[in-house]
């Protein structure tokens, strides 16, 4: 625990830097499919210290996250086979049983899966990697994360721009039920309309 909140600590001192931009758009993009620390960290940071940024932030967060999440895809697709070991033994939300899991929820939610990976707090990376593994529709893995991703830190930004500070404490008090909350509303939906 101490090395996660020493890179939480490490990602937050970007936000005091020149190039905090393009740290997020990297932070954005490796978090996809290995780092554990996730781009929101900093987006809540940048858009605090510049609230007219906000939505800048959250573009560079949004296409560093998807294009990340091609890599993963990619790695999934390509080197699988080479990099299982490595991923199940150091790489956080990576386990045989989550991975089996994984696969089970692609074969019947294509997309709904990679959007709420995306959009939640459910590991981003192991959707990612699993799509590529399992050939995943590479336009409906693209669709998906642009969607989940994008809804994500286009939400935050908007809503510490809009609130401020009081908001930046709620979000980080309560993001990952927040986060689920709009998922299920947005599954609640879906599923609405395929009944009518």
């Amino acid at each position: 625990m101490k090395i996660l909140r020493r890179l939480y600590d490490w990602v937050l001192g970007w936000a005091n830097y020149r190039y905090a931009g393009a740290a997020l758009f990297l932070l954005a993009f490796i978090e996809s499919s290995v780092f554990p620390i996730p781009p929101d960290v900093l987006l809540i940071a940048l858009t605090m210290a510049q609230p007219l940024s906000a939505m800048r932030y959250a573009l560079l967060a949004s296409i560093g996250s998807v294009f990340g999440g091609v890599l993963g895809y990619a790695i999934g697709y390509l080197l699988w086979q080479l990099l299982a070991d490595f991923f199940f033994a150091y790489v956080p939300g990576f386990s045989p049983h989550s991975f089996a899991t994984a696969q089970d929820l692609f074969a019947r939610y294509d997309f709904l899966v990679v959007f709420t990976a995306g959009f939640t707090p459910i590991p981003y990376k192991l959707i990612t990697i699993g799509a590529g593994v399992f050939h995943l529709s590479f336009p409906v893995f693209v669709l998906a994360s642009l969607v989940g991703r994008s809804g994500r830190f286009f939400l935050v930004a908007w809503l510490l721009q809009r609130y401020g500070s009081p908001m930046r404490e709620f979000i980080d008090r309560y993001f990952d039920w927040l986060a689920i909350g709009a998922t299920m509303l947005l599954i609640a939906g879906f599923l609405v309309i395929k009944l009518l």
